[in-house]
């Protein structure tokens, strides 16, 4: 007898559409496993006979002695992961006529199944609901862990089943399993509170002013300075002003991190943007995502938040250089022999670095004691088709003692620079409303900048003397305007001004001449 159930495999951050073929028939030779199964199963789906084995004798069912052989249709497409083990399961009752296999057709079911019958939770439980949905299925069964996540599909029935038997008591028709309530994304009332803020920050106004512009345009920003100044405190507090996951973002991170199997049991959309900071230690395929069964990299995680690169100078050159592309494109294409994926990876680089090896140079105070060859050789280590990609370079001065003590200064709080970044996004968010993908400043193209920048006659004569001092490219053109546009943004102004272009002119400190002397 051949009982067909469905399911969903994993492509990128996308689903495709699984048959679960069940064929019960025919003598089995004394010592041979009943048991086959085709259409590129990876190792964790041919181990799932065991699993599902137990399962089902646990349950209260059999498995007969006959040939069961499985087909994972399409035949082309490698299947990965224990999360067949329920459809599976499900298919070999069906096919050996011990339960109903009308209901199989209406829905998709996943799970990995433990030995005594119970559901373990599985990855990719969102956009395995969003496939089912667009399918024209009435309805997925899935652990319950992954219910909730899953329930954000509309207008589809979701089922979180605690183990096998509630799994076949719902498909003959007995009560038990109840639809998951939709849980509406709504956008926070209020900003969020974090446990860090910049008003812990002393001093530093100029780059408190330059991380409030990275903000509200998304725009990419190296701090540079000596050991101590709050290079790291200060890119830790970025989160904090930026502004909350509009529904299409919260949509596009959840699926990665779903996908990457980072979220929490029961838990539904991913509401807050995310901060990645990976070691220095890490691996260009880990940063970047791959591997022989590819997985998001550090920068898809980071995706619509923030990728913190801490002491930018020691990360290996091959991991540093693989970033650009992804700057550029914001999405990774990950290809090998047989299978190429994409992935999103739109996000804010907040990287930091010392000047030198030994951390001083141009310290006001502290004298460097590195060789010109030296600092050049550190500088070196950054390549510059990366900077180059870099929106806004900021030199971060040490704090002195009387900022540091001065308990009167009442220093500017993340809710009060939050609310005029949300401010230049929702300007943002009207320019570009029909424009699909694109949220923020730094995401313009060639052609909207040239759209949405225009500069006075004095703006463009002040560009042209800039461009032929400093040498710039044709890209730091670009981010020069971009950045431009977001400081009139956050002065609610029409036109960029001749100090809104001057303002992110500066911001391009390591394109200048003799930098590193």
């Amino acid at each position: 007898m051949l009982a067909t159930s469905h399911a969903s495999a994993l492509h990128g951050v996308d689903a495709i559409p699984i048959a679960v073929e069940v064929n019960a028939g025919g003598a089995v030779p004394q010592g041979s496993n009943p048991y086959a199964v085709v259409g590129l199963p990876d190792n964790a789906v041919r181990e799932g006979w065991r699993r599902f084995e137990a399962a089902i004798v646990n349950t209260g069912y059999k498995v007969p002695r006959v040939k069961l052989v499985v087909n994972l249709a399409p035949a082309d497409i490698r299947k990965e992961g224990s999360a067949y083990d329920l459809p599976t399961a499900i298919g070999i009752l069906a096919a050996t006529g011990q339960i109903d296999t009308s209901p199989l057709k209406e829905f998709v079911l996943m799970g990995e199944l433990s030995l005594d019958g119970s559901l373990r939770p599985v990855k990719g439980a969102l956009p395995i609901a969003m496939k089912a949905k667009k399918q024209g299925f009435k309805g997925i069964i899935l652990p319950v862990a992954n219910a909730q996540e899953a329930a954000i599909v509309k207008d589809m029935d979701v089922y979180g089943a605690r183990s096998l038997r509630e799994v076949i008591d719902f498909l003959e028709g007995k009560p038990g399993l109840e639809s998951v309530r939709h849980i509406e994304h709504k956008e926070p009332e209020g900003l969020q509170t974090s446990i860090v803020d910049f008003s812990d920050v002393k001093g530093q106004e100029n780059i408190k002013r330059s991380l409030e512009i990275a903000a509200a345009g998304g725009h990419n920003v190296i701090l540079i300075g000596p050991p101590g100044a709050g290079k790291t405190m200060l890119a830790r507090r970025l989160p904090t002003i930026l502004p909350p996951l509009n529904l299409e973002e919260a949509l596009d991170t959840t699926k990665i991190h779903s996908v990457a199997g980072r979220i929490a049991a029961h838990a539904g959309l991913v509401r807050s943007r995310p901060f990645r900071s990976p070691h220095h230690t890490v691996s260009d395929v880990a940063l970047v995502g791959g591997g022989s069964n590819p997985m998001p990299g550090e920068i898809s995680l980071a995706h619509n938040g923030v990728l913190f690169l801490d002491e930018l100078p020691e990360f290996k050159r091959s991991v540093l250089e693989v970033l650009r592309q992804p700057m550029e494109e914001r999405r990774i294409t990950i290809s090998r022999a047989r299978i190429s994926v994409d992935y999103p990876a739109s996000f804010i680089l907040v990287a930091s670095m010392n000047p030198c090896p030994c951390g001083y140079y141009n310290h006001p105070e502290k004298d460097c004691v590195c060789s010109p060859g030296q600092v050049q050789r550190y500088l070196n280590r950054v390549s510059g088709p990366l900077l180059d990609r870099i929106d806004i370079h900021v030199e971060v001065t040490p704090v002195n003692y009387d900022e540091l003590t001065t308990r009167s200064q009442s220093s500017e709080k993340s809710t009060d620079i939050a609310v005029r970044v949300i401010a230049a996004r929702k300007l943002q968010a009207k320019r570009f409303s029909k424009t699909p993908g694109v949220f923020c400043n730094a995401q313009m193209s060639s052609r909207m900048v040239q759209q949405y920048c225009l500069l006075s006659p004095e703006g463009y004569e002040l560009l042209k003397k800039a461009m032929q001092k400093l040498q710039l490219s044709a890209r730091a053109f670009d981010r020069i305007l971009k950045v431009a546009r977001t400081c009139a943004d956050l002065d609610d102004q029409q036109d960029i001004g001749l100090e809104h272009l001057a303002e992110a002119i500066q911001y391009r400190s390591l394109d200048r001449q003799g930098w590193a002397g």
